[in-house]
């Protein structure tokens, strides 16, 4: 691949907005610069990131952007390559942008399809952690499109959606038959809207909970995949009851990382408990939870939990493509409930 192209895919694959850019391919950019007599290699790389279409209209934070521009001159400027004036004009137009406290992230399929999020800068905001993309639901989402035939022509019903990105992968990806994204802070079931309508899909006028893809211009224009029937439901884990539960008809359960805290880990099994005497036919719903292992005793309470309650697990194999950019060093598991 080509270094522009490279540099370019992993620029477009993820926009992380508070972090520095260690997963970019740097040292080969800059032996190519090295050998590259003039600027056109780095105007391209500019057009295929900071200035791609896409990028323009659903930028990354100003943070990343810049640290972004002021690596690549770095790497240009050990060189001799012929200066390129767009370049340092792009930063200067940055360099006099406000810090906002939301961001946009891109992300592509391997359809070639993209999924744009709009999301907090910080990592905690209006007293929820649910406003920013963790590792774990790339992780899953990746997982999910391996094996994409674990959701195709079936119900999916996440827990904990956060602002949506495993789910609009899902629903782009994996052709399921219904996705049901569900949360309960208020605040993150108005941004997941928002992402959903940013990826395509339209709410209904007659509902506030019922979401159907329709076409909307460029971003949804030549898809082919199967149109599914798309719902937000605020599912608070420590009230819900069977008959709820019931009305939802999950042919499988997902989650991301929602495993952090002991007292969320008891509604959360509490939830497991009351769907496994769930689904269609008597045969309770398949269940999967990916989650970053930070701290080995909340793991460890977690499965001494589902033990107590019957519920058996097991490992989900590591899935072999990364798809999506993320911290290399994160612990994260899927887990298989047997309920």
């Amino acid at each position: 691949m080509a270094a522009a192209e490279e540099l370019a895919l992993a620029f477009q694959r993820r926009f992380l907005p508070a972090r520095p850019l260690p997963s970019f391919p740097w040292p080969e950019l800059e032996q190519k610069l090295r050998s590259s007599p003039d600027s056109s290699l780095l105007a391209d790389i500019l057009h295929k990131t900071i200035l791609h279409p896409l990028c323009v209209q659903y930028p990354a934070s100003v943070k990343y952007r810049r640290c972004f521009l002021t690596e690549l001159i770095k790497k240009h400027e050990s060189t001799a390559a012929e200066p390129l004036d767009e370049l340092y004009d792009t930063l200067a137009e940055i360099l006099n942008k406000e810090e906002s406290t939301h961001c946009y992230r891109n992300y592509l399929l391997p359809t070639g399809e993209s999924i744009t999020l709009s999301e907090d800068v910080a990592i905690i905001s209006q007293g929820t952690t649910g406003l920013v993309t963790w590792d774990a639901a790339l992780h899953l989402a990746e997982w999910a499109i391996e094996n994409s035939t674990v959701f195709s022509n079936r119900t999916v019903l996440e827990l904990g959606s956060g602002i949506g990105f495993t789910g609009i992968a899902i629903s782009k990806a994996c052709n399921p038959k219904a996705y049901i994204f569900s949360d309960y802070h208020p605040s993150v079931l108005k941004q997941l809207t928002v992402n959903i309508c940013l990826n395509g899909f339209v709410l209904e006028p007659e509902t506030t909970n019922h979401i159907e893809m329709q076409s909307q211009g460029q971003k949804v224009e030549g898809m082919n995949y199967q149109k599914p029937k798309l719902t937000v439901a605020e599912l608070d884990w420590g009230s819900v009851t069977e008959k709820q539960l019931v009305d939802l008809q999950p042919d499988v359960v997902i989650a991301a990382d929602v495993v952090y805290d002991p007292e969320i880990t008891l509604a959360l099994t509490g939830l497991l408990q009351k769907l496994s005497t769930l689904g269609a036919d008597g045969k309770p719903p398949e269940v999967y939870i990916a989650f970053t292992v930070r701290n080995p005793n909340t793991y460890h309470h977690f499965k001494a939990e589902l033990d107590k309650i019957g519920i058996g697990w097991q490992i989900i194999p590591t899935h072999r493509n990364s798809i999506f950019l993320c911290d290399l060093q994160s612990n994260i598991t899927i887990l298989q409930l047997l309920i």
